[in-house]
């Protein structure tokens, strides 16, 4: 199909978003006010996927931390919220959609910045491969459960049968983010409301039948002191689990340039979105621990049978044969919404990376009638599947593994944008309090908190019996994914620089030279 190419050309007449504005963005030919504070909220939570982070990261972070796991929850959301407050001032100052990327170049230089939007890249593409897997098994438990077959429930443990089925799924959701916002937005309403529905029946049942399980447990406001967790490392590897359970949040940002009120609508609706992922989680897992608790026999949360699909071993026990049901469609569910939203950042990032020369220009086309970032999209979609294909034939553990090198990467790229944040407004925290405290205190204990994470989860993934176990030449198959992946970000950022040597310069994107928007 015909793109159109939206690179500023000689002869291009330009201007600034406003006049005397020193934070302009170049134009990037998306769709203008696509999407406003309701619909920007629904994208921001399917993007994270309650459901699906909720029966892939429940066992396993009981297993780290035992009952303590509420309160991991709420030490994971507060470097977030903190994170999420530096995401709404630069957001208001330079809506991009470049987020990250664009943010960090302007605060600290192109070579920091471009690390920073490879983070986000790599990560989402992570995200992106372990969703497809949650779907393509759910698919076929669920597929299972209505035929009342289970050999056809025993197709996902044919590793062909999977693959093809995770790279299906993999090609529609690219579809239908290639067709636009307004497409995506309508499918999410639906996708969302459905989730956390079926998340308030699963609290309400779990609640009412605590005591009736060999494992249940009476509730304690003890499970909220995270200082009773066990060692610092135990809690460390259940706070990097917890930081990725809300990872995604950005989502709302990276559509700031089709937003309705681009300055302000994103940054409320990540708040939002923040707000009923905090309460969804806590109120599953306390339930979840009244009901089952969270040992390590039978239906414990850390029971490592079940652990890494933790509502696959609930649904019948805790909802009943009808009811369960709906927990398998809510996954899925879950898993195939934020298949399709997550495209949704990682096209636009590089996108935004390829119009101020950070990669090659041909990603900068952009869909004519659809308005989306076509080749972005399809590439994401390709990386997708040729990812998760090579480390499911790899490893065993794919996805165990690579939701613990997630949590470094977000680590990563989430603290870079705090820090940009504190740095970019270096000359504003003392204007006023506000500024102190939204521009200056909060996000820079985000990102300190976020770092000193990423720290220890480096230093603790060295050991293979970080994450599933397994190893390469002795040394943790999750460190070897970690960084890894960060390294050939370095490979490839050099290979760029050779090949767009005027944006390493800063001469494209930098903060003291505001880049430049194109006439229409």
């Amino acid at each position: 199909m015909t793109q159109v190419d939206v690179r500023p050309q000689a002869g291009d007449t330009v201007r600034g978003v406003a006049a005397g504005d020193s934070h302009g963005v170049r134009t990037k030919g998306l769709g203008g006010n696509s999407v406003g504070l309701l619909g920007s909220a629904v994208i921001g939570i399917s993007t994270v996927a309650p459901v699906y982070c909720l029966t892939s990261t429940l066992g396993s972070t009981a297993g780290e931390v035992g009952l303590q796991m509420p309160a991991v929850f709420l030490a994971g959301f507060l470097p977030m919220l903190l994170v999420a407050f530096a995401y709404r001032e630069l957001n208001k100052a330079m809506p991009d959609c470049g987020t990250s990327f664009t943010w960090t170049v302007k605060a600290f230089g192109p070579k920091l910045g471009w690390m920073c939007g490879w983070g986000l890249v790599i990560a989402t593409i992570i995200v992106l491969s372990n969703l497809a897997g949650v779907a393509t098994s759910y698919f076929w438990l669920l597929a299972g459960e209505i035929t009342g077959d289970p050999s056809i429930a025993a197709l996902d443990d044919n590793k062909a049968v999977h693959i093809v089925t995770c790279l299906t799924l993999i090609a529609l959701a690219t579809a239908i983010s290639y067709r636009g916002m307004t497409a995506t937005k309508g499918v999410q309403y639906a996708l969302v409301g459905l989730q956390l529905v079926v998340l308030a029946v699963f609290v309400a049942l779990a609640v009412s039948k605590a005591g009736s399980f060999e494992t249940s447990v009476d509730f304690s406001w003890s499970w909220m002191n995270p200082f009773a967790v066990q060692s610092f490392a135990a809690f460390t590897a259940g706070l990097s689990l917890s930081i990725f359970m809300y990872w995604g949040w950005d989502a709302c940002m990276a559509t700031n340039e089709e937003t309705t009120g681009s300055q302000k609508t994103p940054g409320r609706a990540a708040l939002i979105a923040m707000v009923v992922l905090v309460g969804s989680y806590l109120a599953t897992g306390i339930a979840a621990q009244m009901a089952v608790g969270s040992g390590d026999r039978g239906l414990g949360l850390a029971n490592p049978e079940t652990s890494d699909n933790v509502f696959a071993a609930l649904a019948g026990p805790v909802m009943g044969p009808a009811l369960g049901i709906l927990l398998f469609v809510a996954v899925l569910a879950s898993a195939a919404a934020s298949l399709q939203t997550t495209f949704i950042p990682v096209a636009r990032t590089v996108l935004a990376m390829a119009t101020y020369e950070a990669l090659p220009t041909s990603f900068t086309k952009v869909h004519p009638v659809f308005k989306t970032p076509g080749k972005a999209t399809v590439v994401a979609g390709v990386a997708t599947g040729a990812f998760y294909t090579v480390m499911t034939l790899v490893s065993e553990n794919v996805l165990v593994d690579t939701i613990y090198a997630l949590g470094l990467m977000i680590c990563f790229y989430y603290a870079l944008t705090a820090f940009a944040c504190v740095w970019y407004f270096r000359g504003e925290l003392f204007r006023s309090g506000r500024d102190l405290a939204y521009k200056g205190l909060m996000p820079l204990l985000g990102g300190l908190m976020l770092t000193a994470v990423f720290g220890k989860t480096l230093y603790d993934m060295w050991d293979p019996a970080y994450g599933s176990g397994s190893a390469v030449f002795g040394v943790g198959s999750v460190f070897v994914i970690g960084v890894g992946l960060l390294l050939l970000g370095v490979v490839i950022m050099l290979v760029m620089r050779a090949k767009s040597p005027a944006f390493f310069r800063g001469e494209v994107l930098t903060k003291e030279t505001p880049s430049l928007v194109v006439e229409d």
